[in-house]
């Protein structure tokens, strides 16, 4: 008989805290908070393929497919479920679960109004106050995966992950709807008018007898049929919501995903380069079999299908992988810093963009004169390259600003 020893992995950096994590979150944040807005301008400025490529690359596909900017949005999800890991084991070890079931609570119900708030809050007159949004879906995410978490063994967790994505499958091959279009387009094409009244849409909805099945093109889908029903407020794309209802049980698995990806990393029997390499490996995995249902299920963000969780999720892993590898494993945090200060404030962040006008103060700033006297002598776009990149090192400044002085909004 004998027994095998493995390397115990290193204890996280800074202060128990995956400092990869910090910087994986900080990087998705930065596209978010403009440096989508400074490749574009740059790709204005300086007509060249690579860039024009980069510029489309930070755009959102049409409809079905995957671009590099769809990724941001699940890659956030998947490092709240790698989080909540982390922090809900601290809550479990110093209390009860009904301890930590009150602090998820609390999170999901913070995290919820300020994604109305974000939205615009109570500004609209009802019905057009918009309930759904990007905060709104991560809060219930998050909340359903820590109750798992709290509640449920690994086992179970990736059972109900799987039964998520089949689930999700099957509902939107198989349930019959409404051979009609909640589409702009398609419904002016089809009534004879660009702007269609909200009481002739519903009229022409409610007198369509004739179902299809297993349709995802806009506005012909399940989901978007159940948002056109049932999703009270205001609705993104007028009749129906990218961050709806149905999409939020797909998305519940990527944060799923995340509690996979952040207990494997917790584990104790396993070396950093075990874990590391098994986490690119799956991302693989994930990455492969998404493009294959993709055949069956589209990939398709606004409807957060299953085919995208899966290859959503395989990059995630390898992201996660290749940044525990150059930040933790190998230690190179030369670059880190600015991710850093991003990472450990995110919402605090994402929430000023909507509510200070950078883009304005980059504008006070470099804008005027001085942008016309950059076309002037660097080429047109050059001004505007100007304006988008102090507005981004505004937000940057802001987030070193609150790390420096160690004040982070934590939801």
């Amino acid at each position: 008989m004998t027994t095998e020893t493995r390397a115990a992995a290193p204890a996280p950096a800074s202060g128990g805290r995956l400092v990869s994590l910090d910087v994986l979150r900080g990087f998705t944040m930065f596209w978010i908070l403009g440096a989508d807005t400074v490749v574009h301008a740059l790709a204005y400025w300086i007509d060249l393929a690579p860039l024009r490529f980069a510029a489309r690359q930070v755009e959102h596909a049409e409809w079905a497919g995957l671009r590099f900017y769809d990724l941001i949005f699940p890659l956030f999800l998947f490092i709240t479920g790698v989080s909540l890991v982390f922090s809900l084991e601290k809550a479990l070890a110093r209390g009860s679960r009904r301890a930590a079931v009150r602090q998820v609570a609390v999170r999901v119900v913070v995290l919820f109004l300020l994604g109305v708030l974000y939205n615009g809050g109570l500004a609209r007159e009802w019905p057009e106050v918009r309930f759904v949004g990007v905060l709104q879906r991560i809060a219930l995410a998050y909340g359903a995966a820590a109750l798992l978490v709290i509640f449920c063994s690994a086992r179970v967790r990736t059972a109900v992950a799987v039964v998520l994505l089949i689930g999700y499958w099957a509902v939107l091959a198989l349930v019959p709807i409404r051979d009609v279009a909640l589409d702009r387009g398609a419904l002016a094409a089809r009534l004879g008018t660009a702007e269609p009244a909200a009481d002739v849409v519903r009229e022409l909805y409610d007198g369509t007898t004739a179902t299809v099945r297993g349709r995802y093109e806009p506005g012909l889908n399940v989901a978007n049929h159940v948002d056109y029903r049932w999703l009270p407020g205001g609705k993104y794309d007028e009749y129906w919501d990218p961050e709806g209802l149905l999409g939020t049980l797909p998305a519940v698995a990527t944060c799923l995903l995340g509690v996979m990806a952040g207990s494997w990393l917790r584990r104790r029997d396993r070396s950093e380069a075990e874990k590391l390499g098994r986490l690119a490996f799956a991302g693989l995995g994930c990455l492969v079999l998404g493009w294959l249902w993709h055949l069956e299920f589209p990939v398709v963000k606004k409807l957060w299908t299953s085919s995208f969780v899966l290859v959503a999720g395989g990059w995630s892993l390898l992201l996660l992988a290749g940044s525990g590898w150059i930040v933790d494993r190998r230690g190179w945090r030369a670059w880190t810093a600015p991710f850093v200060w991003i990472g450990m404030n995110p919402i605090t962040l994402y929430l000023a963009t909507a509510l200070v006008g950078f883009g304005a103060i980059a504008e006070k700033l470099v804008g005027g004169s001085v942008a016309r006297g950059l076309d002037a002598a660097l080429g047109a776009g050059a001004g505007g390259f100007a304006v988008a990149l102090a507005s981004l090192l505004l937000l940057v400044a802001l987030a070193r600003f609150l790390h420096q002085r160690g004040i982070w909004l934590k939801v």
